[in-house]
């Protein structure tokens, strides 16, 4: 269980977010901290390993090794990016 205060202002537009949608705001305030958690999460093993590589514990490759391993084609990152 967690119980947090929130600023009156963003009380407001969660309580509106949740009467205009029929979800409740524990929803929202749960996929927030979901998404947000999941970025942080991210962050911090990218650290992890940035650190490894400074320490030449980690290798990098080049860019088209990794996307030929991830099966990403030349035009599929162009259009990831549009």
């Amino acid at each position: 269980m967690l119980a947090i205060r929130l600023p009156a202002s963003i009380e407001k537009r969660l309580e509106k977010l949740a009467k205009r949608t029929g979800r409740t705001k524990s929803f929202y305030a749960r996929e927030a901290i979901l998404r947000h958690l999941e970025n942080l999460e991210d962050i911090y093993v990218a650290d992890q390993v940035y650190a490894r590589y400074l320490k030449g514990e980690e290798k990098t490759i080049p860019l088209e090794e990794a996307m030929k391993r991830h099966g990403i084609t030349a035009e599929m990152a162009h259009d990831m990016e549009n």
